[in-house]
């Protein structure tokens, strides 16, 4: 079995989030980057689980600078047998999605992850836009993933209930949790890191569609404020006039 893990690197849920240059662009001084966790404990450990299964060799895709290398190396030596970076600063999810398809559309991948989301933009839209580029069935947030025989069968949580979907590759599939169990990477898996292939390759030339204009960080909460429990009139009013929820 074939299978291309796309990984992308994040800001540690810690980090302080700011931005400079009249909110143009992130402050990423002092910020200490982590893999993607969907993209980590889900996509990546749940494609190694098959291929300790089934054989094969799963190969991880990151669109970023040399910089991110050592989240690379990560993904390596939690089993992955080896990496490819594309060397673009992505701009937006397009980019990202349409990177990874001219690298991979000739390549016969059986399966492609990606985690359902990252957990800075939140954007989860990569892998639709990956599968629309391939020509290929995409399964959105997928909690569980087995084979059967030359099949597979990919569970997910719907609204009141479960679907389960029987399907032959090639597909994409973006992992939720569930999916899989997070690995810590051991001794050997980071020694081993060290010497596995990692290919770096220029990227394609691809339309910008978009860009970013301004970022803004949230409004702080305001402080609580206590109403008296006989004191309907004020509550209303502070809920029409000040919260505007009713």
């Amino acid at each position: 079995m074939k299978i291309l893990v796309a990984i992308s690197q994040t800001p540690e849920t810690t980090a302080r989030i700011a931005f400079k240059n009249d909110g143009t662009v992130f402050d990423n001084s002092g910020v200490n980057f982590i893999l993607n966790p969907y993209d980590e404990w889900y996509a990546l450990v749940r494609a190694l689980e098959l291929k300790e299964q089934k054989g094969g060799n799963v190969t991880v895709i990151h669109c970023g600078p040399a910089v991110n290398e050592v989240n690379i190396r990560k993904a390596l030596a939690i089993g992955a047998d080896d990496a490819v970076r594309i060397d673009i600063e992505p701009d937006s999810a397009y980019t990202v999605a349409k990177q990874i398809f001219e690298y991979a559309k000739d390549l016969n991948y059986d399966i492609i992850l990606t985690g359902k989301e990252t957990i800075d933009f939140n954007g989860s839209s990569v892998g639709a836009m990956l599968a629309e580029f391939l020509d290929v069935p995409f399964i959105s947030l997928a909690s569980k993933l087995d084979s059967s025989g030359d099949k597979m069968i990919v569970t997910r949580d719907i609204e009141g209930g479960v679907e389960e979907i029987e399907i032959s590759g090639p597909f994409v599939l973006s992992a939720a949790k569930g999916l899989a169990e997070q690995r810590i990477p051991n001794m050997r898996g980071i020694m081993s890191a060290k010497t596995k292939p990692l290919q770096v390759i220029p990227p394609s030339t691809v339309e910008k569609l978009s860009e970013h204009v301004q970022f803004k960080v949230p409004a702080s909460k305001s402080s609580v404020k206590m109403i008296a429990a006989d004191n309907m009139e004020e509550l209303v009013r502070l809920l029409h006039e000040e919260a505007k929820v009713i």
